[in-house]
């Protein structure tokens, strides 16, 4: 199986409601499609959203750099020497962490459609359903909690509390989130660096004093800060995640075994795909430490190539990929099957991805 052309598109999804962080506000997502066409007919999909105030990955960086580095490097060449093509892949051009996901997943699906085998299997098939949390996105409190019931409403027992926009509101919108939803469901928290340390410990001790029982909260500070990441792992009562200090498997090595987080996120956009994703959580592993698997607002190609991962490895226990529920349509044919906060992979070879709807193409 060669690989013979490679096509790029675009597809837009609206979203339910805007998705609002301590970083930016979105309203729908706009993500790049790849497509690679192969001698015997096969083609392998993979996607890329534009996050520019995260990884720096812009649309017309994504697209250069698939135009200039990533499809000469894997045009012409035989699908199952997939070792080298994921070292050339990630050594034709420096970060493009985006651009490098989708032809990653692109080729796993090649890879996994050549031997006739779902990708989940080929990296070690430990399940075949997960639970994902919900994302709430931060507003005042009265609407946080009218968020979170209508997500309790509808079935999710883990939610994810988005915090760190004007910080002197977060305790006040925490109470109100569990006043309304009670003890039973599980509340994690995401600050998207939006905290100073010491603030990040006052705020976090006042929850844990309050009973308002967080399960960890994410990113609590800015990503570089990796000393102020320890101090609030080291003084808080609650566990302490890292995510946006993490894009690398050297990241999630140096954060652990120093001790600046409890656990590390995955996210192919930022690592690069899921060569690089599944080294991270061998990286955990070892640390004894537990993953999250996460995505950005992204559709369902590339979180259908997280929810793979996430059915191969045990040390990804924890699962935040809610990106397709919270889009207002599917415009992707075949792939996992999203019934809410359920989510059951596809057994078909390769990703499973059979088309989609929608797509202009940009060649």
């Amino acid at each position: 199986m060669k690989i013979t052309d490679v096509r790029l598109g675009k597809i837009s999804v609206p979203l339910r409601v805007p998705f609002k962080t301590a970083v930016r506000s979105v309203y729908s997502v706009e993500d790049i499609i790849v497509e690679v066409h192969t001698d015997t007919g096969a083609v392998g999909y993979g996607e890329a959203p534009p996050a520019g105030p995260v990884t720096g990955d812009t649309e017309g960086a994504i697209l250069g750099a698939m135009r200039d580095y990533i499809i000469k490097t894997v045009v012409g060449r035989d699908v199952d020497d997939f070792e080298n093509l994921m070292k050339d892949l990630n050594s034709c051009i420096i970060r493009n962490t985006n651009a490098k996901a989708a032809m990653d997943m692109a080729l796993w699906d090649l890879f996994g459609q050549l031997h006739k085998t779902p990708v989940h299997k080929l990296m070690g098939g430990s399940r075949k359903e997960i639970i994902t949390d919900i994302t709430i996105s931060v507003n005042d409190p009265d609407e946080m909690a009218r968020d979170a019931m209508d997500a309790v409403r509808r079935g999710y027992d883990t939610l994810k509390i988005k915090v760190g926009s004007h910080p002197e509101l977060d305790v006040a919108r925490l109470t109100a989130i569990r006043q309304a939803i009670g003890e039973t469901p599980n509340i994690r928290i995401d600050a998207n660096q939006g905290w100073e340390p010491k603030q990040a410990v006052r705020l976090l001790n006042q929850m844990q004093e309050k009973g308002l029982n967080i399960e960890f909260v994410e990113q609590p500070v800015k990503a570089h800060n990796i000393d102020g990441l320890r101090y609030v792992t080291e003084r808080s009562y609650v566990p302490v995640m890292a995510d946006e200090s993490v894009y690398t498997p050297a990241d999630a090595l140096h954060i652990l075994q120093t001790g600046a987080a409890d656990m590390v996120n995955i996210k192919l956009m930022k690592c690069g795909g899921l060569y690089n994703a599944l080294k991270i959580a061998t990286v955990a592993e070892l640390c004894g430490a537990q993953c999250m698997i996460g995505c950005m607002l992204e559709a369902k190609i590339s979180v259908n190539a997280a929810v793979h991962l996430a059915c191969a490895r045990q040390v990804i226990s924890k699962i935040d990929l809610d990106g397709p529920v919270l889009c207002s349509e599917d415009p992707i044919l075949g792939g996992a099957v999203f019934e809410e906060q359920r989510i059951t992979v596809s057994d078909d070879p390769g990703l499973g991805i059979k088309g989609i709807q929608g797509i202009t193409y940009l060649d």
